[in-house]
């Protein structure tokens, strides 16, 4: 099973529409979405394809094959505009090799989790950073896994999203161009 990670959208339609294309040739069964869909926030700067309406349309297309949770900017009033939930502060996702706990990170992330169990993947958007790092001791490790932002990424990173191969528990961390720049193994 493929699954597509991506974060912090914030209302950039021109990205939008390049990680559909690129969800469309991965072949993941999966948009797993960890918030931030529709509004750029206050801290942010506005991003260059700002058009949430577009990114509306272009995410109620697609619904059936996301699923989100909200992040910090996430509101009710989004709610109303798009066809699928993303009100949940969190979601569990077991791809038969893995259990990944996905949350949007500015409440429960790396430093304050959520309950997890020894193994599970804490998939964390908000920092706008890639990452990938264990947490935790031997006997109760977990991973902390950013796929950074799709539309305003931070500390020099590239725009980008990951792909999940269950296959071989690989996360190929990916530029919006598709090109992958980091590969790292989930066992």
């Amino acid at each position: 099973m493929k699954l597509m990670i991506a974060s912090d959208l914030h209302g950039d339609a021109a990205c939008t529409r390049t990680l559909l294309d690129r969800f469309d040739e991965s072949g993941a069964l999966r948009l797993l979405l960890l918030g931030d869909l529709l509004y750029h926030g206050p801290r942010n700067d506005l991003p260059a394809g700002y058009a949430p309406k577009e990114v509306i349309a272009l995410l109620n297309a697609r619904r059936d094959a996301l699923l989100c949770v909200r992040g910090n900017c996430d509101t009710e009033v989004d709610q109303m505009v798009l066809n699928f939930p993303i009100l949940s502060e969190f979601a569990l996702v077991d791809s038969g090799r893995h259990v990944f706990c996905l949350t949007h990170g500015h409440k429960n992330g790396e430093g304050n989790p959520p309950p997890l169990r020894p193994g599970d993947i804490l998939l964390c958007g908000h920092t706008h950073v890639p990452a990938c790092r264990p947490v935790g001791d031997l006997e109760n490790r977990n991973f902390y896994v950013n796929p950074g932002s799709v539309s305003i990424p931070k500390d020099g990173s590239p725009k980008s999203y990951i792909l999940y191969d269950s296959t071989d528990g690989s996360l190929s961390f990916r530029t919006l161009g598709g090109d992958e720049y980091q590969r790292e193994y989930l066992g």
